[in-house]
């Protein structure tokens, strides 16, 4: 049966990097000067790519109990993922959208600081194995700060899984140390 899934998952990575090379839009000097922005949006509205991409991020995921999306376009896919797993789905919200009680975690971020949250009731996170999903793994602060936040609240994060890995920012790395080495980080595409 895990033969049988890696398989589909395999094929679907294809499918997706190829709408990722055919759909995806490229913004010059965006956000700033001397930056070539990949805007992944074009991808997501094609439903071929979407359906490839939602697969292909499941590709090598064992025993899941939750998916967690982080906002915002973590939510689109987390939930996608999710379905696709056959298990739920947990938003990871920025800082001040949610009621409280919650369970929060501010982090370092290259301009500044922010901060992530979940509710702190209603969902026993005790134990549970958890995928974090997201569309970019730039710097990975991000990332680990989500995973510090689901931690906290006493799930395991198993690994985690976005479209596009920006190779160069060394997403990768700040995952690796800050959460270890035995994490896997599944990117769809690298750029």
């Amino acid at each position: 049966m895990a033969e049988l899934a890696d398989e589909t998952t395999g094929q679907a990575l294809t499918r997706a990097r190829a709408a990722i090379e055919l759909h995806a839009r490229r913004v010059p000097d965006f956000p700033s000067p001397g930056i070539a922005f990949k805007d992944l949006t074009p991808v997501l509205a094609d439903p071929e790519g979407l359906a490839a991409i939602v697969t292909a991020l499941t590709h090598g995921c064992r025993e899941v109990d939750l998916v967690a999306g982080i906002d915002a376009r973590g939510f689109l896919l987390g939930g996608a993922v999710a379905r696709e797993l056959g298990v739920g789905v947990l938003a990871v919200r920025k800082g001040g959208k949610l009621p409280p009680p919650v369970t929060s975690v501010s982090y370092t971020l290259e301009y500044g600081t922010a901060s992530l949250e979940i509710p702190a009731d209603g969902i026993d996170l005790t134990g549970l194995r958890v995928l974090l999903v997201d569309d970019v793994l730039a710097t990975g602060g991000t990332a680990v700060a989500a995973a510090e936040l689901l931690e906290r609240a006493g799930a395991e994060v198993i690994g985690v899984a976005v479209i596009m890995e920006l190779g160069d920012l060394d997403g990768r790395g700040t995952i690796a140390r800050g959460l270890g080495p035995a994490v896997p980080v599944h990117a769809v595409a690298v750029d």
